[in-house]
């Protein structure tokens, strides 16, 4: 066939310039930190989410913590205040203890038999320990890593926690303008307002856990703990979740603990950095992640170990 006598196309080559440019790859430089400056490690690529704190109110303070489990040293003379009005983010590598912290302030971590705590957990001046668990549980809420929203209805989801804290079961009616509430305060209303008789499981991933926050929020708590709630999430579902959080700490105090640094750069106030069960550091962000004081904190936010 005379198409496969024709001879072949000839071959365009580029010469380059300067051939060692194709194998030399620019470092990257360090990102700006939100305020025209750098932060080791180049994670602070995003700017921070927050801005100044409004105001600042004391609501639980955390006296000379250790916790134990089977004489195994978790948490080891931690002391924090936790504000309102604040975001405390709870950084550090797996076993370092900041879940095993956060835990100990619901009560959550004495349902192990083997745990044991001393030292003092204030909630408005009272140890928590004179507080009945159910009721500090109401007041220092817990959202978990991964949602898990009852398998009910949207709506029935958060009237379970307003019919428990009643003396008597309420009716729908009555409750729609508090289950209204919460759900807007979680950012979920909007999206959810037309299907509140729905099977709560059948939302996605990020509003699963936004219906797990207005949960929580339902029991008009005065702190708000959050166990890695946006590792399993999607990166958008993650940044609704952390614009959330920023708004939320006006109403609460928020503790958070999570393994991702560029979150807690991007909504903390302030960050706790803890290795093997001690406190190592505790400042503002900025200056946690801008100019840290410890060399383990230098290491572990510039990427040296974690």
């Amino acid at each position: 066939m005379e198409f496969l006598k024709s001879p072949p196309p000839p071959i365009r080559r580029l010469e380059l310039e300067d051939p060692a440019a194709a194998r030399r790859v620019a470092p990257p430089a360090h990102p700006a930190n939100g305020n025209g400056s750098s932060a080791p490690g180049g994670f602070t690529g995003a700017r921070r989410s927050i801005g100044a704190p409004q105001f600042s109110i004391r609501r639980m303070e955390i006296d000379d913590v250790s916790v134990s489990y089977s004489n195994r040293d978790a948490v080891k003379d931690v002391s924090l205040p936790v504000r309102q009005g604040e975001v405390l983010s709870l950084i550090g590598p797996s076993g370092c203890g900041k879940t095993t912290l956060l835990r100990s302030l619901n009560r959550l971590t004495e349902l192990t038999s083997t745990a044991k705590l001393s030292g003092r957990i204030l909630l408005d001046d009272v140890d928590i320990t004179l507080i009945e668990p159910t009721l500090l549980r109401r007041r220092v809420t817990m959202v978990f890593q991964q949602p898990n929203p009852f398998p009910m209805s949207v709506f029935d989801n958060i009237a379970y926690v307003l019919r428990e804290q009643g003396s008597r079961r309420q009716r729908k009616k009555t409750l729609e303008p508090a289950v209204h509430s919460a759900l807007d305060r979680a950012g979920l209303f909007e999206e959810v307002k037309d299907n509140l008789d729905h099977p709560a499981l059948k939302l996605s991933g990020g509003q699963q856990q936004r219906l797990c926050i207005a949960r929580a929020l339902a029991a008009e708590p005065e702190v708000l703990l959050l166990d890695e709630p946006c590792s399993a999430l999607d990166p958008q579902s993650t940044q609704v979740i952390e614009d959330l959080i920023v708004k939320l700490r006006d109403d609460v105090a928020v503790v958070i603990v999570t393994h991702n640094l560029q979150q807690a750069y991007r909504i903390a106030d302030h960050v706790a950095f803890m290795y093997l069960g001690d406190l190592v550091e505790y400042n503002s962000a900025t200056a946690l992640f801008g100019s840290p004081r410890e060399k383990r904190t230098q290491e572990y936010v510039s990427g040296a170990f974690g």
